[in-house]
């Protein structure tokens, strides 16, 4: 069970962000409301939330999943792919030190937190364009030494890991396109996402709950006939920068 959580308020730089999407510009007044329904949902699911303020230096830096990697032993600060986010780690690495006793670092190869996917003490990593083999083996030697374990999954069409997959916890994983038929996953209870509803693969378990982006009705009636209880929260202006639910906080 989680009981924390760590967000970053969008600065106004947000609208430089990275994206491939084409989707345009967000609209940062209704950025900042659906980051406050996101809090806002994060504690509904039972969550104390620390929200970090807005840090103009760097306009991706509301995805705070992508620097750390939160694990029951210690937390993992990452080495971002994007070279415009490698500083986002420095005040991420601080406020993660006053919540764990253990504080690793990344030092080699790219690894973003987009590509980890944490199942029990076993965590996937995507090798991806933001995550190389270097990074993935330097984060894999850190959980080992901690009594964990880490894989590795190739990337052909996805940005991240959990851009198409996420563990919802009593082996279900919600998945979409290139995941579906991926060897890695076969142990798991597969819930496929349509193709037309694909971004809503990037959902959240929290304490039995699942957040999940408003407007996708099918992968909502795929998630509450799985057994969980489906919290809907507004997405248009972070998926315009590619990003999704997962990416906005680091939960613990």
């Amino acid at each position: 069970m989680f009981q924390k959580a760590i967000v970053r308020t969008p600065g106004q730089s947000m609208v430089q962000g990275i994206t491939t999407a084409e989707l345009g510009i967000p609209d940062y007044d209704l950025a900042l409301e659906q980051h406050r329904s996101y809090v806002y949902a994060l504690e509904a699911c039972g969550l104390n939330v620390t929200i970090l303020p807005a840090d103009e230096h760097y306009p991706d830096s509301t995805f705070v999943e992508d620097t750390a990697i939160v694990t029951r032993h210690g937390a993992i600060i990452t080495r971002p792919g994007a070279e415009s986010r490698k500083g986002e780690t420095t005040s991420i690495k601080t406020i993660l030190a006053s919540c764990f006793d253990v504080v690793a670092e990344i030092h080699s190869g790219s690894l973003d937190g987009g590509d980890v996917m944490m199942v029990g003490d076993h965590f996937f990593v995507g090798l991806s364009d933001r995550t190389n083999a270097e990074g993935a083996t330097a984060l894999i030697d850190i959980l080992n030494q901690w009594g964990m374990t880490g894989s590795t999954v190739n990337l052909n069409t996805m940005l991240h890991l959990k851009t198409g997959i996420v563990y919802l916890e009593r082996n279900h994983v919600l998945a979409t396109g290139e995941f579906l038929a991926k060897p890695e996953f076969v142990p798991f209870s597969v819930l496929p996402v349509d193709e037309d509803e694909a971004y809503a693969a990037n959902s959240i378990w929290i304490n039995d709950k699942v957040m999940t982006p408003a407007g996708y009705p099918k992968t909502r009636a795929l998630i509450e006939k799985a057994g969980y209880e489906a919290i809907e929260v507004e997405m248009s202006e972070f998926r315009k920068l590619d990003g999704g639910l997962s990416c906005l906080s680091l939960r613990f």
